[in-house]
């Protein structure tokens, strides 16, 4: 029995977009920057491992570059060249900023209500009947692409406002141990547009369900429509089950 191609497409895509959109909430790498400090003296976590370093024109003094990365829920900081790293739930004034918070509501939203399309899609499809629940597929459809977007939205909220997110308006950087900071947009951020663009696409194919396939004409009977469930023609009633199917699903 031959599935629509527009229901193959959202079943495919929506599920893939979902698993993009999770991969980029968890991971801390909605944002990243560096920063150069010199170190007196050498502390011990310059000694554990801390290659990148040079030493200053004062005995005793090191330079290292410190990585910073904060994602939805988490933060991390690391030692260039080093196995140094710590992260931490986000906590300060980044995590207090409207923006972070809203960023956070929107994917939530959004991972559940594709979360509940794609089930709704998948009981459309039909795997275990003769013909597909459309109205059902494309409601999932639509909860999908409402998904998309609100994941999007919270993607570019955090992206318009990145440089700002939890800093002092007063002041060009939140923590004064990190001189000029620079930050830009992380690998998580193009994780989460790809899923976002997948998920209106495949959400957007589903709603092609809510077209009712157009079903033949007898043609001995051109006033009565024949479909797999009404299969009075005798033209029709000839074929294979599979021929049937194909024609109207």
């Amino acid at each position: 029995m031959q599935t629509p191609a527009s229901m193959v497409m959202g079943i495919v895509f929506s599920p893939l977009g979902l698993v993009l959109v999770f991969t980029a909430a968890i991971t801390p790498q909605w944002r990243e920057g560096h920063a150069r400090l010199t170190v007196s003296g050498t502390g011990s976590f310059l000694r554990a491992g801390a290659k990148g370093q040079r030493t200053g024109g004062r005995s005793g003094s090191a330079e290292v570059l410190l990585l910073r990365s904060d994602g939805l829920w988490e933060s991390c900081m690391q030692v260039e060249h080093s196995d140094l790293r710590q992260c931490w739930p986000v906590t300060g004034p980044y995590q207090r900023d409207p923006c972070v918070r809203l960023a956070q509501g929107l994917v939530l939203t959004s991972l559940f209500l594709c979360g509940i399309g794609i089930v709704l899609a998948c009981i459309g499809v039909r795997c275990w009947m003769d013909l597909p629940l459309r109205g059902v597929a494309a409601s999932g459809g639509v909860l999908v692409v409402i998904a998309g977007l609100l994941s999007l939205s919270a993607l570019g909220v955090y992206t318009h406002n990145l440089k700002r997110l939890g800093t002092d308006p007063s002041q060009r950087i939140s923590n004064p141990k990190l001189p000029q900071l620079s930050l830009h947009p992380a690998g998580s951020l193009y994780f989460g547009w790809l899923g976002s663009c997948l998920q209106v696409v495949g959400g957007t194919a589903l709603l092609f369900c809510f077209k009712q396939p157009r079903c033949p004409t007898c043609p001995s009977r051109p006033e009565q429509t024949v479909c797999p469930a009404c299969r009075s023609c005798p033209e029709i009633t000839s074929k294979t089950d599979m021929d049937v199917y194909e024609v109207s699903c």
